[in-house]
C-alpha cells in the first residue's frame, strides 16, 4: 500500500453498521427506508401491519455504508403471526448498532408508542427519536410532544422529519453515518437491499393486494413466488401463489369475472418489470390454505421466523 504524498489528504476510514428503525404500525418505517436508500426495497400501504419480516435496505453516506433495518410494527399481538412480527421487530432492534424510534407525530404518544418507550427503558438502550409527518402537524402541538418524549430519558437526540417529502431525512442520514462503527463495508457498493428477487417480487404482489383489498382480507393473505423461468429474449416468467384462508376470501381476491386478480396482476407485473429492468410475464393463482398462519413452511416462504411466534 503506497503512502499518500505530502499534502495529499488521507482518505476517511470506512464505516459500516446496522441502524434499526422501530415504531408502531403505520408510523412510516418502510416509507423512510425507501427514502433513505433512494429506491423501493420495502412495500408500503396505508394499512397497518403491512411489513411482516425484517427488510434490509443498504445506503451509502460519505465513507459510511448504512444497513437500514425496516422492522414490523410493534403493537399488542394476539395471534401467532402477530407475535412473530413483534418478536422480529425487537430482535432487529437488539442486533442493531443503532436504534431509531420513528413516531407518527400526528398520533402522539399512543399506547403502541408508550409500549416501545417502556421497552427501550427496560433494555437500557437509548435510541434516536425521529418525529415523522411534521408537515401534517402544527408547531404548537409538535413542540410539547417533543419535550414530553425527550423527558422520557430513552432518547439520545431528536430529529423532525417527513419520510414522505424528505424534510429532515438527509440530516438524519448524515448523523447516523457519523455514528456507525469503523468497519469495512459489508456489501458491494451498488447493492441496495439484502432480499432475493423472488421474495421482493412476492412482496410487491402482496403490496398490490393490500392496496386493492379491504377490511380483514389482506391480513389473511400470503404470497409465494413458486416458479421463476428465464427466457432467451431476456424476459422472465414468474408464477406466484396467493394463499387465502377461506373460500369467501378467495372470491374477494378473484373479483367478479376475475377482474380484481387481473388488476392486481397488472399492477404487480408493471412494478416487478421496472425493478428488474426487463419484460415480465406474471401468473397469479389463488389457493385456499385455511391454516397457513400456523404453518412453518409459509412463514419461511415470507422470511418470517416461525419460532418467534411461540408464546
Amino acid at each position: 500500500m503506497t503512502e499518500p504524498s505530502q499534502g495529499e489528504a488521507m482518505p476517511e476510514p470506512t464505516r459500516c453498521g446496522f441502524a434499526a428503525i422501530i415504531g408502531a404500525p403505520n408510523a412510516g418505517k418502510s416509507t423512510l427506508v425507501n427514502r433513505l436508500v433512494g429506491s423501493k426495497v420495502a412495500i408500503v400501504s396505508p394499512k397497518v401491519q403491512t411489513t411482516r419480516a425484517r427488510v434490509l435496505g443498504i445506503a451509502l453516506e460519505g465513507p459510511a455504508q448504512i444497513i437500514w433495518v425496516d422492522t414490523p410494527g410493534i403493537f399488542e399481538p394476539r395471534r401467532r403471526l402477530e407475535r412473530a412480527m413483534v418478536a422480529t421487530a425487537w430482535k432487529g432492534a437488539e442486533d442493531a448498532d443503532l436504534l431509531i424510534h420513528l413516531v407518527d407525530a400526528t398520533r402522539g404518544i399512543d399506547p403502541d408508542v408508550r409500549r416501545i418507550m417502556n421497552g427501550l427503558k427496560g433494555s437500557g438502550r437509548k435510541a434516536i427519536l425521529a418525529l415523522n409527518k411534521i408537515d401534517q402537524i402544527r408547531l404548537e402541538r409538535l413542540l410539547p410532544l417533543t419535550a414530553e418524549m425527550a423527558d422520557a430519558g430513552v432518547y439520545s437526540e431528536t430529529f423532525m422529519i417527513s419520510a414522505l417529502n424528505g424534510d429532515g431525512v438527509a440530516d438524519l442520514s448524515r448523523r447516523v453515518a457519523a455514528l456507525m462503527p469503523a468497519s469495512p463495508w459489508l456489501y458491494p457498493e451498488d447493492q441496495i437491499a439484502d432480499i432475493s428477487q423472488r421474495l421482493l417480487a412476492a412482496e410487491i404482489t402482496r403490496e398490490k393486494l393490500f392496496l386493492q383489498l379491504h377490511e380483514e382480507v389482506p391480513y389473511a393473505v400470503a404470497v409465494e413466488t413458486e416458479t421463476w423461468e428465464e427466457h432467451r429474449d431476456g424476459s422472465v416468467r414468474i408464477g406466484q401463489v396467493v394463499f387465502v384462508m377461506k373460500a369467501s376470501q378467495k372470491a374477494i381476491v378473484l373479483g367478479k369475472g376475475g377482474a380484481r386478480i387481473k388488476a392486481i396482476s397488472t399492477a404487480a407485473r408493471t412494478e416487478i418489470a421496472q425493478m428488474l429492468g426487463r419484460p415480465v410475464h406474471l401468473l397469479l393463482f389463488v389457493k385456499e390454505r385455511p391454516n397457513w398462519q400456523d404453518e412453518r413452511e409459509v412463514y419461511e416462504i415470507q422470511g418470517i421466523d416461525w419460532s418467534a411466534g411461540e408464546r
